[in-house]
């Protein structure tokens, strides 16, 4: 009984997202669905693992656009965002070190983002949650209007 419980949570959380999801159903949204659950691996850019910066700069290229490789370099493109400006594919860097950016990752909508965890592997995360928040540093946002519009808006909304 306590394992379909669980199972039953885990769907529902899963279900919660993909509903809640400000791209349901965008090219954005399809390929970070892909990539949940795979481990974190230092150094790591392919399915077999990612580091941070590694899932990113990942991510952006099956969306045909090429991201610096670290998170401080990833730090320096587009164009800074105030975080109640984020929309679907900004870019969110965080201190987790105490030397400046170190982490890296993907606004998804509804106050989350994409990114690996070292102990979560690939996960979504909520801005407010306390470890998070205190580590937040800005947002860059790297997506033009028209690629914004091609890969992160709802297909629906974007037909």
């Amino acid at each position: 009984m306590r394992k379909f419980s669980a199972i039953l949570f885990g769907l529902a959380l899963l279900l919660g997202f993909q509903v809640g999801s400000a791209f349901a159903d965008s090219k954005l949204d399809s390929t970070v669905d892909k990539l949940i659950g795979i481990d974190y691996e230092y150094g790591g850019t392919t399915t077999s693992g990612f580091d941070c910066s590694g899932f990113t700069s990942y991510v952006f290229k099956q969306l045909g656009l090429k991201l610096s490789r670290s998170s401080k370099e990833q730090y320096e493109l587009g164009d800074k965002v105030a975080s109640e400006d984020l929309r679907a594919g900004d870019l969110v860097f965080f201190n987790t070190t105490g030397n400046g950016v170190s982490h890296v990752g993907i606004y998804v909508g509804n106050n989350k983002f994409a990114h690996s965890s070292t102990s979560k592997g690939v996960t979504i995360s909520d801005l407010d949650e306390k470890y998070w928040a205190k580590r937040y540093i800005g947002a860059r946002r790297v997506m033009d209007s028209d690629t914004y519009q091609k890969v992160a808006v709802d297909a629906e909304q974007a037909a």
